[in-house]
C-alpha cells in the first residue's frame, strides 16, 4: 500500500491532489458528493471527487466518520436545496465553494488518519503509507497471512502509530536428523546456518548435508545433522580414541586405521550409528580345524547254550571295537579358544560284535564219596575264595587253580574262571575222584578238616 509522497505534500498545503496520483490505494469508484439543494435521487449538484482511502477497510471507516461529523445535508427547515429567491449566480457559486470545503476538510482528515510505517518481511525492509488502525489491520491490507509458527512484533492487536515499525517472519518446517534421530521442527531462520543457532545445535567439526549458507524457503527443507563424537577401539591390547562425525561404527573404524581381516568381527552392529563416549571392541576371530579319531563300541550278542552248565559263560568270539573319526570346528578370538564344534565324522572301521555262550543245564547236586570234604576251605587256600581269581601267571585260574587242560579234561569249555563257582567246585569234586589231593599239594590237607 505505497503511496506517492507528493500526494502527501499536496494534503499538507490543503489543495486539491493532482490529477492521475494515487493516495494510497485508488479507489474503485468515484464517491458521490451531496450539493444541499439538490434534489433526491437527481444527478444535478453531485460532484464526482476522489476520497482518500476509498477502497479499503480503514478508508470505508473514515469516510463514514467524516460524513457523520458533516452533518446532515438539508436546510434549516428541512426543505431541501436553496431557497428558489437566490439568483442565478448564487446557485453557481454555492457548489463549487461547498466543493473547495469539502476537500480542504477532507485532506486535513486524511493527513491526519495517514501513518508512515516500516514493515519487514522475512528481512526485507520496506516504508510504506497507511490508514490501518493497528498491526493486524496492516497485515490484512497488505495480504499477508500469518499463523502459529510465524512470529510478528509487535503482536497483531498492537495500535499503530506514525513511525512504527513492523516486523513478520515466517516459520519454515525443518526436517532434522539429529545424530541418527529423526524429528520435525519449525524456525523463522532464512538459512541453515541461522536455523542451527536457533535450534541450539552444536555445528563444530559437524557434518551437514546441505551447505551452511543453503537458504531455507517457505516450504521447507530437509537436514542431516551429526556431530562430532569420541568413540573408543580396543583391538590388539590397545586403545585409540577418534573424534568423528561417521554415520557408522564401520566408517569412524575406518578413521581410526584399524583393519578387520579373516573373520575379524566388531563387538556391535558395523552398521550401527557410532555414540559419544563409545567404546567398541575389536575381535580379532581364527576359525580351524581338528579330526580326532574315537572308538566305537561292540556290542555283545549272548547265545542259550543248553550244553553248558547253569551260570557257565563261555565266549566264543572277541569283540573288536570300531573306529571313527570326527571334524570340529574351532574359533580361537583374541586369542582365548572356544568350545569344539562337531561339523562331521567317518566311520573308518565297522566293530566286531562278541559272541558269549551261556549254559542252562542244571549241574548234578553232587559226586559219590566227595560230600564230606572241605571244599570252602581248600577254595579259600588256592584262590582266597574268588571264583574268578588268576594267578600271577596267568596259567591258573578260578576256585580251585585249574590250568586249562586239566579244566577242559573234566568236562568244562573255556577257562575255570569264567564258569560258576558251582561247576567249579563240581569238576574239582571229578578230579579229586580221579587224583585225590594230589593236584593241591599245599592245600590239598585242608580238605580233611
Amino acid at each position: 500500500m505505497s503511496t506517492s509522497q507528493g500526494s502527501h505534500r499536496a494534503g499538507r498545503r490543503g489543495g486539491t491532489p493532482p490529477a492521475g496520483l494515487s493516495l494510497h490505494e485508488q479507489p474503485t469508484q468515484a464517491a458521490p458528493l451531496v450539493v444541499p439543494g439538490a434534489a433526491p435521487g437527481t444527478a444535478p449538484g453531485t460532484v464526482p471527487v476522489a476520497v482518500p482511502g476509498q477502497g479499503t477497510r480503514a478508508g470505508a471507516r473514515r469516510a463514514a466518520r467524516r460524513r457523520r461529523a458533516s452533518g446532515p445535508a438539508t436546510g434549516p427547515s428541512g426543505a431541501p436545496g436553496l431557497a428558489k429567491s437566490a439568483g442565478d449566480g448564487l446557485r453557481r457559486l454555492v457548489p463549487q465553494a461547498l466543493v473547495v470545503a469539502f476537500l480542504a476538510g477532507g485532506t486535513t482528515a486524511f493527513v491526519a488518519d495517514d501513518k508512515t510505517v516500516r514493515l519487514s518481511v522475512d528481512g526485507v525492509p520496506r516504508t510504506l503509507h497507511t490508514f490501518a488502525d493497528d498491526v493486524g489491520e496492516l497485515l490484512d491490507d497488505e495480504g499477508l497471512a500469518v499463523d502459529g509458527h510465524d512470529i510478528v512484533a509487535p503482536a497483531a492487536g498492537h495500535a499503530l502509530t506514525d513511525g512504527d515499525e513492523v516486523v513478520v517472519r515466517y516459520g519454515r518446517p525443518v526436517t532434522l536428523t539429529l545424530d541418527g534421530r529423526r524429528h520435525r521442527v519449525w524456525t523463522t531462520a532464512r538459512n541453515v546456518e541461522e536455523a542451527l543457532r536457533q535450534l541450539g545445535v552444536r555445528a563444530e567439526g559437524a557434518y551437514l548435508s546441505v551447505s551452511r549458507s543453503a537458504a531455507i524457503s517457505r516450504h521447507g527443507l530437509a537436514l542431516d545433522v551429526r556431530t562430532e563424537r569420541a568413540v573408543t577401539f580396543l583391538a590388539d591390547g590397545r586403545e585409540r580414541t577418534v573424534r568423528t562425525n561417521a554415520a557408522t561404527v564401520r566408517e569412524a573404524l575406518a578413521e581410526s586405521g584399524i583393519v578387520l581381516a579373516g573373520q575379524d568381527a566388531l563387538s556391535v552392529e558395523p552398521g550401527s550409528f557410532p555414540r559419544d563416549g563409545q567404546t567398541v571392541a575389536v575381535l580379532r576371530i581364527t576359525d580351524s580345524r581338528r579330526v580326532r579319531e574315537e572308538t566305537v563300541p561292540y556290542a555283545v550278542e549272548r547265545v542259550r547254550d543248553p550244553e553248558l552248565f547253569a551260570g557257565t559263560e563261555v565266549v566264543e568270539r572277541q569283540g573288536v571295537h570300531g573306529l571313527r573319526r570326527v571334524t570340529y570346528a574351532l574359533r580361537t578370538v583374541n586369542g582365548v579358544q572356544g568350545r569344539p564344534r562337531r561339523i562331521g565324522e567317518e566311520l573308518v572301521r565297522e566293530p566286531v560284535s562278541r559272541t558269549v555262550r551261556v549254559g542252562t543245564r542244571r549241574p548234578p547236586a553232587s559226586v559219590a564219596g566227595t560230600d564230606g570234604l572241605d571244599w570252602a576251605a581248600l577254595a579259600a587256600c588256592e584262590s582266597g575264595g574268588r571264583p574268578d581269581a588268576v594267578d600271577p601267571s596267568g596259567t591258573y585260574g578260578g576256585l580251585y587253580q585249574f590250568d586249562p587242560a586239566t579244566w577242559r579234561s573234566l568236562g568244562g569249555t573255556g577257562t575255570a574262571q569264567e564258569a560258576p563257582a558251582a561247576e567249579q567246585t563240581f569238576r574239582a569234586k571229578k578230579l579229586y575222584v580221579q587224583r585225590g589231593a594230589s593236584p593241591w599239594p599245599h592245600c590239598g590237607r585242608r580238605l580233611g578238616g
